[in-house]
């Protein structure tokens, strides 16, 4: 089996390319690239102590999980560009990923054009790191703490459409917690979405899971980057989140209706 990754070039986003290669015998990774320091470098986000503070946080839950930035391995085949580029790619130049088994996108910018349409042609599926319909955007699991909802940190496994997480669903991962601090445990979202996908490509089950249309009347919070300030960020850190208090009722019934859950 062949994958295609459209993705980034943080721990997370280097960790998944790994994981399909294990299950894999190629994997072509479309890395779109931004600092490995945010806070620190402006970039994406913008840089100022208190960002500088947050993703310092940020990345030693990601380190927990994911360890740190490193070399692929030889069964992953990597093609890098800056942030945002991926749409002015031409198919030539991307012609070598383009007869995969499975297209993967995550963490990848937004995605327009001929490629967005050939994605949705191959039933590509987006790993979004927020529950869909309920939370959509940018930094989804970190709004849903922000909300006080904590039972909506998680990830949605969908197929790609033109519109941002919205495409159908697959189904929903949910991290069990277990004690760890705000960082880890929306750190950990990502580890559960990463096992899920790996687990159901391997058995086949990925591609025989049917999908169920998103229902937007559903939606809380709809997120942008530019609404992530100093002020959210800092008001954020100075609040105590008591996730064991949110978690001792851990029923079904205190979740969000949800489509073939997957819990780690």
């Amino acid at each position: 089996m062949k994958a295609t990754l459209f993705t980034s070039n943080q721990p997370r986003h280097l960790a998944l390319a790994r994981k399909l290669s294990s299950v894999c015998e190629e994997v072509f990774c479309i890395q779109e690239c931004s600092t490995v320091f945010p806070g620190k470098i402006a970039d994406f986000f913008q840089k100022s102590s208190v960002m500088q503070t947050y993703f310092s946080n940020v990345m030693e839950a990601e380190q927990h999980w994911f360890g740190e930035i490193a070399f692929s391995n030889p069964k992953v085949r990597c093609l890098s560009m800056k942030a945002g580029d991926i749409s002015h790619i031409s198919q030539d130049t991307l012609q070598d990923a383009l007869t995969s088994d499975i297209y993967v996108v995550f963490g990848a910018s937004y995605i327009k054009g001929w490629l967005v349409d050939f994605l949705i042609d191959h039933k590509a599926i987006n790993i979004h790191m927020g529950l869909s319909p309920y939370y959509r955007g940018s930094s989804c699991n970190f709004w849903a703490l922000y909300d006080n909802n904590p039972k909506y940190v998680g990830a949605t496994i969908h197929r790609l459409g033109k519109g941002l997480d919205s495409g159908p669903i697959l189904y929903h991962c949910l991290p069990l917690f277990k004690n760890e601090t705000s960082f880890q445990f929306t750190m950990k979202a990502v580890s559960v979405a990463h096992k899920s996908l790996i687990e159901r490509i391997s058995s086949g089950e990925i591609f025989r899971i049917d999908t169920v249309r998103q229902d937007r009347s559903k939606e809380i919070r709809y997120s942008k980057n530019i609404d992530f300030t100093d002020e959210v960020a800092k008001n954020f850190l100075q609040r105590e989140i008591d996730l064991k208090t949110a978690f001792k009722d851990t029923s079904e019934s205190t979740y969000p209706e949800l489509f073939s859950p997957y819990f780690a």
